[in-house]
């Protein structure tokens, strides 16, 4: 029940000289309480009045921030949603994007392979006319080859005993006249020697010891790819020396007489 009203009525009384804690004691114990209480409910007035406003702001505020506490409680978890909708999205568009790093690495190293595919057509345009040159020769080459193998079957079955100009006449002046006269289509150019064996194969024997002659090397055909076993005819024990070398890791047994 305080008031300023009441605050200005007792303000004389706090100004007197004997209007002390001092002096009430002299008069009575009651009087000096009841002065210091006057005092005391005077100062907490003066307090009160300056408090009161703060604690009404403060409980103003409290529900401001109460209010605000249930807005960002709300937000957060507005929050919180959107952000797993962003994870979402986020996860989506790196997968995209990886997926989209894998199509670019795919199309680069198609577009390298295209590239070394054009290189290698451009590179290899120019052997067109020879490829169909060769083409065609493949063709008259399987209408000859039957009297081909026939002369190539011949040469291994019976031309072995015989010497480089007899074998010649057997070939060029008898079996080439039976297979014209037959129609048996065969090359006028046939070479035996690469028709039965390659040249590799012929380097090979000559490490070995067989000389690089044509006799000689038309001698190494037959011994090794005629169905009989030969006879070799060797005066000078070059035959015997490449048959030797040339099976050492098939632990060939020699018997010397």
């Amino acid at each position: 029940t305080i008031n300023d009203e009441t605050v200005e009525l007792v303000q004389p009384y706090f100004e007197m000289e004997d209007y002390t804690l001092e002096n009430g004691k002299k008069v009575c114990g009651n009087v000096a309480g009841l002065l210091s209480w006057t005092k005391a409910m005077v100062v907490f007035y003066g307090v009160n009045r300056e408090v009161l406003p703060l604690k009404a702001n403060l409980a103003k505020q409290e529900g401001r921030l109460k209010i605000a506490n249930a807005e960002k409680d709300k937000a957060q978890a507005e929050l919180d949603e959107k952000q797993a909708e962003l994870d979402k999205v986020q996860a989506k568009f790196d997968a995209a994007m990886k997926e989209k790093m894998d199509l670019e690495n795919d199309a680069e190293t198609c577009k390298r392979k295209m590239q070394a595919a054009s290189a290698l057509i451009d590179g290899l345009s120019g052997e067109k006319v020879r490829w169909t040159q060769q083409s065609k020769e493949f063709k008259s080459q399987i209408k000859r080859l039957v009297g081909d193998i026939l002369l190539c079957t011949g040469f291994l079955s019976y031309c072995g005993p015989f010497n480089q100009d007899f074998r010649n006449l057997l070939i060029k002046d008898l079996w080439e006249t039976e297979l014209r006269a037959h129609k048996i289509p065969f090359s006028d150019d046939l070479n035996l020697i690469s028709m039965l064996v390659d040249q590799p194969t012929i380097s090979e024997w000559n490490l070995q010891g067989l000389p690089g002659d044509h006799l000689s090397i038309q001698n190494g055909i037959i011994v090794t790819k005629a169905s009989r076993y030969p006879l070799l005819v060797d005066p000078q024990t070059q035959g015997k020396a490449w048959v030797i070398n040339k099976e050492q890791d098939n632990e060939l047994q020699v018997n010397s007489v």
